[in-house]
């Protein structure tokens, strides 16, 4: 077994344990949680072999990515009391999947000959690829288009595994090397609320006062 389906798997199953946990926290049934199991775990990895012309995709392809969705799946349905034990597991085990899907799609996408930027970009892709529609189904606004450092951490991570191939650094070097920092980097973003800027908000008396008064429109 080669180590670019290692990842793969790993990181499919940290992610569909995510997806598992968000649907068993909104009451979702058996089904529903499968479901958000499978999407979560490989909606990021099918993005990118569609991408980069891997088709048919891994993940619908290969019955060991089904077979990984659906054992963390029935894992977190019958056993949740124990997952949930584990601080903040939602955010816990997406951070394990967004480094592992990253490095691992970094990797790829190198391996089918990508330019070393696009590499880096697609491995970002890979790793917020099933987080983003697991929150979709969910009806919550996207992770990443929110959250400290979502995609950042991954890109960080990509960035690690395309610096060590134009290096011609050791493989697995790299790999650890990305996954740990794409980790790190976004536990420490939600530990200590790391994020890139916002807009500030309007204050409400500025709208206040933009908006024509009530004898305004009366006189008009």
């Amino acid at each position: 077994m080669s180590l670019l389906l290692v990842l793969d798997l790993i990181g499919t199953f940290v992610f569909a344990i995510s997806g598992a946990t968000a649907g068993v926290a909104r009451r979702l049934d058996l089904f529903g949680i499968l479901v958000l199991s499978f999407v979560a775990g490989n909606f990021g990895g099918i993005t990118r072999d569609v991408l980069i012309g891997s088709v048919p995709p891994a993940g619908i392809t290969d019955w060991r990515y089904v077979a990984v969705s659906g054992l963390a799946g029935v894992i977190t349905f019958y056993w949740y009391p124990a997952v949930d034990r584990l601080r903040s597991p939602v955010l816990m085990f997406d951070a394990a999947g967004l480094a592992l899907f990253a490095v691992a799609g970094a990797h790829k996408a190198l391996s089918f000959g990508l330019n070393p930027v696009m590499a880096a970009l697609l491995g970002m892709l890979t790793g917020i690829g099933g987080g983003m529609m697991r929150d979709v189904l969910l009806a919550d606004v996207p992770t990443v288009l929110r959250a400290d450092l979502y995609a950042v951490a991954a890109l960080a991570g990509a960035g690690v595994v395309v610096i060590g191939y134009l290096l011609q650094i050791p493989p697995v070097a790299t790999t650890i090397a990305g996954a740990l920092l794409c980790f790190g980097l976004r536990l420490m973003a939600i530990r200590h609320g790391w994020r890139l800027p916002v807009p500030k908000s309007i204050d409400q008396e500025d709208l206040k006062a933009e908006k024509p008064s009530s004898k305004k429109i009366r006189r008009s």
